[in-house]
């Protein structure tokens, strides 16, 4: 038989009380690659479903005792996801509708064409493997933006996005870079009725300032040079469901005006369009600066700042709650042993405590990156203290420690510049990838290390 087939391996469990046809049954479906059971009862059939996982029950309608209409309500009361495909040569149309109202997959009829019987298993089976797919996006999903920790500050956070998650209100969330501003705006998100729609970040730090309107508005052809055709905005993409948009802070004056009119008459309009369309979205924003001082400075519209600021929510630094630094460690250490095929990972007790005593600058981005790094690159399965030296070493932590000679500012800066050595050096200079180590868009790294001064020979952009 064919390698599709092959692919699609499930377990059949086949009630019926002729045995030549379980038989037949059995001989082409174990030929596919299925495995098989088989009864020759509904009774039998319903007491090796208590002791067998299967994926597919063949049920004949005409069975001694319970017959297949008894049987499939009893399936249905065990599990009632379990797919059924009921067949019979003696069944009316009456029969055959029973049977789907109350659940069956499908109803085939006797004499058996054996080529059915597989288009229908291929089918079913074909089904359940986008099932499991699509659930297994889902947990890897929801995995995704699991805010961890068991802090009060956590607890905090986690009932304010439950409370505010029903409502309509705009939610600003403050707080350091790497803190996890969107796991608490998709947690808001979660609890909301949109849930099931768009979740759209937009990162306003992270594209450069000519293209920002085109990213978040979309634009028509020839709007531009270079834009050929139509492009939805973010916005729009999220239409109906949620625009996330991180570092606020750093949008332009122009893209404030334009925001502000889509939260006020709930309207967009392409960059080089000339008609509004509708949209309904739900804003959350972000940001690790000070827009109260942006607002008095003239560097942010007051008018948008008390727009998105109907709920305010601080999310506190990893160095405020170090009861969750050990639990997000081993929840990443866990996460990233499995991608890294070394399960068996654990972390000493000297390595828990080094972890306790580092003050995190980088927040719960930088413990996410070197838990992804100790992953690969530990010795052995128990993960000491000098297996996390690279990160934590006595230069890094001096340069930390306040002196008469260093301020805060300049220690800020050495600790940063060497953080950023170390990345670009352990990726063999490439500076997408040192990006990506240090969970860092491409333009934050670049605009960070001409900050830092660190070369000439850093890109401007993208």
């Amino acid at each position: 038989m064919g390698s599709k087939m092959a692919d699609h391996k499930i377990k059949i469990l086949i009630i019926d009380d002729e045995k030549n046809i379980r038989l037949t049954l059995r001989d082409i479906l174990e030929d596919d690659g299925h495995l098989v059971v088989e009864a020759g009862t509904g009774e039998d059939g319903l007491e090796l479903l208590k002791i067998e996982s299967v994926n597919l029950v063949l049920l004949d309608v005409r069975l001694p005792g319970m017959d297949g209409i008894e049987v499939l309500k009893e399936i249905r009361k065990i599990d009632e996801t379990l797919d059924v495909i009921m067949i019979s040569g003696h069944a009316t149309v009456g029969t055959a509708v029973d049977a789907l109202r109350i659940g069956a997959y499908d109803f085939l009829e006797k004499p058996l064409s054996l080529a059915r019987v597989k288009l229908a298993i291929r089918n079913l089976s074909e089904k359940q493997t986008l099932a499991k797919r699509s659930a297994l996006v889902q947990q890897t999903q929801k995995d995704k933006y699991r805010l961890v920790g068991s802090s009060p500050q956590i607890h905090q956070v986690l009932d304010t996005a439950r409370r505010v998650g029903p409502t309509s209100a705009k939610v600003l969330i403050r707080g350091e870079s790497g803190t996890g501003k969107e796991l608490v705006a998709h947690a808001i998100h979660a609890a909301s009725p949109r849930a099931e729609d768009a979740f759209v970040k937009f990162n306003a730090a992270a594209i450069p300032s000519e293209l920002v309107e085109s990213e978040l508005f979309g634009h028509e052809k020839g709007a531009f040079t270079g834009a050929v055709g139509q492009k939805k905005g973010k916005i729009e993409m999220a239409n109906g469901g949620t625009l996330f948009l991180d570092e606020i802070g750093d949008m332009s004056p122009g893209g404030q005006a334009k925001l502000l009119r889509v939260l006020e008459q709930k309207v967009v309009t392409r960059v080089g369009g000339s008609k509004p369309f509708p949209v309904n979205v739900r804003v959350i924003a972000a940001t690790n600066s000070n827009l109260t001082e942006a607002v008095r400075e003239k560097r942010f519209r007051e008018d948008l700042y008390y727009r998105l600021s109907v709920v305010t929510q601080l999310l506190p630094p990893l160095r405020d709650r170090p009861e969750d630094i050990l639990q997000l460690a081993e929840y990443f250490l866990q996460k990233f042993s499995i991608d890294a095929n070394r399960p068996g990972l654990q972390l000493s007790d000297d390595a828990r405590r080094r972890l306790q005593c580092h003050a995190w600058p980088g927040n719960v981005r930088e413990l996410k990156n070197l838990m992804e790094r100790v992953a690969f690159l530990s010795p052995a399965d128990r993960v000491e203290a000098d297996d996390i030296a690279f990160i934590l070493s006595p230069e890094e932590q001096s340069s930390l420690e306040p002196s008469q000679d260093v301020g805060l500012t300049e220690a800020t800066q050495k600790f940063q510049q060497e953080f950023i050595q170390r990345a670009i050096k352990r990726v063999g200079g490439n500076l997408g990838e040192a990006a990506r180590l240090l969970g860092l868009h491409r333009s934050n790294l670049y605009r960070k290390m001409r900050q830092l001064e660190m070369g000439d020979d850093v890109p401007d952009d993208e």
